[in-house]
């Protein structure tokens, strides 16, 4: 499983997508026009960082935002984060900005899946 993947999983996306297909024995119903369902990922995360002992700043780094999620969020695990999402290789040479190219994209990204990212994480 991708990097991306697994946050997005950790975040809740996609989850629902099986409790919403009708049950076999039910009469198919009239399909809703497709919709991506929008996840809040800022309450989420300030949930999950208001009950961590440790103070960590999602918000602005990609490191916390990994570890809030209990997931690894050492240089290698950047790194191939980074070069997952299409990092550019100059950006990769220095990990500070790799690591805010990363925290900005990885931002966009659950943006494009539905989450709602307030615009300030975006830019």
């Amino acid at each position: 499983m991708s990097l991306l993947n697994s946050i997005l999983e950790k975040l809740g996306f996609g989850k629902d997508a099986a409790a919403k297909a009708p049950e076999a024995n039910q009469p198919e119903a009239v399909p809703a026009p497709a919709t991506t369902p929008v996840v809040d990922v800022t309450a989420k995360l300030d949930q999950l960082a208001a009950s961590n002992t440790e103070k960590l700043n999602w918000k602005v780094s990609i490191v916390d935002l990994l570890k809030l999620l209990g997931l690894d969020n050492s240089l290698a695990a950047r790194k191939k984060l980074a070069t997952e999402l299409g990092c550019p290789p100059e950006k990769m040479e220095d990990s500070a900005q790799m690591n805010m190219w990363l925290h900005k994209t990885v931002m966009q990204k659950l943006a494009q899946n539905g989450g709602n990212i307030p615009k300030e994480l975006l830019d």
